[in-house]
């Protein structure tokens, strides 16, 4: 009997350890994206619509509808950024062999654990105020929780310890408008490399962790000539700590003066105030420990969105990024670089360098982008009255200028290397040195990439001197644009007979000018046609000689200044490797220039997956010059097979078809082809 009881205890034991193989066995087949663990905290604390009423609809007194995303057909990957997916605990081999893997992150096939929903908010675009926007095309997957091994340094960028994914291009939402919900290859591939170059720049941005294109097609008429042409339909997977905008606070908004529209939320205060409280303990969770009193750990919130917002705009400012759209459903309240449609880097030098075509006004411009930012933050002060008293908010903006002009100072400092010494007269040398780029058309990126091959001038020099003068000019004009793209570059935008038209106007009828275009616009093209008629007058020769003066005169100067990090005694050898160093990490030798994109998406359009990987693997060491991918590895044609680029978010390139494409490496100067690239 005790035998037989041995027996059965010893089958069980087997039977057991069989059942806990097999349980592993299944396990371990399971999807990597299977294995994700969720914690859907934005939809516990703050209220989710009621309502499952297909369509789109105005959403009152909830910050979240649920939704279903709209499968694709035959979803399969274009790329996937390894580091990106790491942030969840995933490695990207096993994500692109995962065969659930581009259903998953497309939304095709809802993970366990995800709770599919869009985010409500409003904004201001273009200055006036839109009412209800919300994610009509975004979808909220839901919040991952971070692998233990997350490193610290990412911990301190997002406390809560969560990633919130979501999927952009996944289809209706209530808030898609007049629109489909879906996004086409090239807007998603676009959106992909953006998020990612400018991460690898080192500036706070939202990350793109694959996209995801199929058989699904959409409509879309691509140059708005009335010749639709079907496209594929795309969708990218994007990560943060939250999308949470300013304009999420602006669904409270009471009637616009100006437009009449109000937020769809307008009256319920109860719920910005939980909204407030959720964004504050969760990702600012030391203002919510460190203050009792409601308005002063309100108004340090606030200071510290408008630090971060400061920071952020004087890093794009230095990396010549132009963000296109600046609305304030576009602003991230844990100030990241949020949403990328009509984004650009500037090529040629411009102050006024507008990426996105439809901007006519020039609202959105380079030089603009800093002010808009401070615009935006008034925005969000007036949506969280009373939360936030409107004279602690004014006392708050009033240190964002000194903000950004100390961060933006101190960064370009690295960029000139100035490393020992700050000098008053720093910030006229670097005046001059932007005057001297826009006069020469000089390339903003690569002339910035040159200064570290000028050296520190030494003692021993003397009488060379003009010698290291003339072959530091000789490097700089090799950035300089020819008199032709001077041309292109300065005609004007404008009918000549609307321009004709608009100044007499401005003298005969002041108010009706006021209502259809202002003199900021008009002031700008007659400065295009004042330069465009003094280059007429120009030879090449003498447009040479005029750019050698200038260079020389600022590379005289910033030589001079040099000089006096050297006064401190200190071995010119080790300041001068230092100096390098410091320049080349933080001017990039290659940035996401129109071309490069453009580039990417008509091999893929082709089928042709290749180079848009091998962007990004450019993209993800943007200071370095890696061995074997310097070049492209695609090249277009021009003619009938070149793709356009255009749809609702914008993108639209067209080639002249005239002449083969140029093989040109990822650092050059733009070639002439993408002169006809527009963005819009």
């Amino acid at each position: 009997m005790r035998f037989r009881t041995q027996l059965l205890a010893l089958f069980a034991v087997i039977s057991l350890s069989h059942a806990g193989m097999e349980d592993m066995g299944v396990n371990t087949s399971r999807s990597c994206l299977e294995r994700l663990e969720f914690d859907n905290v934005a939809l516990k604390k703050l209220p989710l619509d009621p309502s499952t009423e297909p369509g789109i609809r105005q959403v009152r007194g909830a910050c979240f509808s649920r939704v279903q995303p709209t499968p694709l057909k035959n979803p399969e990957f274009v790329a996937v950024s390894g580091p990106t997916l790491a942030l969840l605990g995933l490695d990207a081999d096993e994500v692109l062999k995962d065969p659930l893997g581009p259903e998953y992150l497309s939304g095709s096939k809802v993970m366990p654990g995800s709770e599919p929903a869009a985010h409500c908010y409003c904004g201001h675009q273009f200055g006036q105020f839109a009412g209800q926007l919300g994610d009509g095309a975004a979808c909220y997957l839901g919040e991952v929780k971070a692998p233990v091994h997350q490193s610290p340094e990412l911990l301190l960028e997002n406390p809560t310890g969560r990633w919130e994914i979501q999927v952009k291009g996944a289809g209706l939402t209530p808030y898609s408008r007049q629109a489909d919900g879906r996004k086409v290859l090239r807007s998603s591939i676009r959106e992909f490399l953006c998020s990612e170059a400018v991460f690898g720049l080192g500036v706070p941005t939202t990350r793109a962790g694959s996209v995801v294109t199929s058989d699904s097609r959409v409509m879309r008429d691509v140059f708005y000539d009335g010749n639709p042409r079907m496209e594929r339909c795309s969708v990218v997977l994007r990560i943060a700590p939250s999308f949470i905008r300013f304009g999420s606070f602006e669904i409270f908004k009471r009637a616009d003066e100006f437009t009449g529209r109000q937020g769809p939320s307008y009256g319920h205060d109860e719920i910005r105030t939980q909204m407030l409280d959720y964004v504050i303990e969760s990702f600012y969770p030391e203002i919510h420990q460190n203050h009792s009193d409601r308005i002063e750990r309100n108004t340090a919130f606030f200071r510290e969105v408008t630090l971060r917002t400061a920071r952020l705009v004087a890093q794009w400012q230095c990396v010549g990024f132009c963000h296109g759209v600046l609305n304030t459903d576009n602003m991230s309240i844990l100030g990241l670089t949020l949403d990328y449609g009509p984004f650009g880097f500037m090529d040629r030098f411009d102050p006024d360098f507008i990426c996105n075509a439809s901007d006519t006004s020039g609202r959105y411009s380079y030089q603009a982008q800093p002010a808009i930012c401070r615009w935006n933050l008034a925005r969000l002060a007036e949506a969280l009255v009373p939360d936030l008293p409107p004279d602690r908010a004014k006392q708050v903006l009033d240190e964002y200028l000194p903000l950004y002009n100390d961060f933006y100072l101190s960064n370009m400092r690295k960029k000139l290397g100035l490393l020992k010494k700050e000098e008053p007269e720093d910030e006229i040398l670097l005046t001059e040195l932007m005057q001297t780029m826009h006069n020469t058309g000089a390339d903003f990126s690569n002339t910035f990439r040159s200064l570290s091959q000028i050296s520190c001038p030494t003692q021993q020099e003397g009488e060379d001197e003009s010698e290291a003068i003339k072959q530091a000019t000789e490097l700089l004009l090799q950035q300089c644009a020819s008199l032709e793209e001077l041309k292109a570059a300065n005609r004007p935008t404008m009918d000549p007979r609307e321009l004709a038209m608009l100044l007499s106007m401005a003298q005969s009828n002041p108010a009706l000018f006021q209502m259809i275009s202002d003199r900021k616009t008009v002031a700008r093209q007659l400065e295009r046609l004042s330069r465009l008629k003094e280059l007429m007058d120009t030879t090449v020769e003498q447009l040479r000689a005029k750019q050698t003066e200038d260079w020389s005169r600022w590379i005289k100067k910033y030589r001079q200044r040099l000089a006096c990090e050297c006064e401190s005694g200190l071995d010119v050898k080790e300041l001068q490797e230092e100096r390098v160093r410091v320049m080349n990490n933080n001017n990039p030798y290659v940035v996401l220039r129109n071309y490069i994109a453009q580039n990417a998406v008509e091999a893929a359009e082709n089928g042709d997956f290749s180079e848009v990987q091998r962007v990004l693997k450019v993209l993800e060491k943007p200071f370095s010059v890696q061995e074997g991918l310097e070049k492209p590895g695609w090249v277009g044609r021009g003619g009938a097979a070149d793709s356009g680029e255009r749809d609702e978010t914008g993108e639209q390139g067209n080639t002249s078809g005239a002449e083969a494409r140029v093989l040109v490496p990822y650092d050059s100067k733009p070639p002439m082809w993408a002169n006809e690239i527009c963005v819009t």
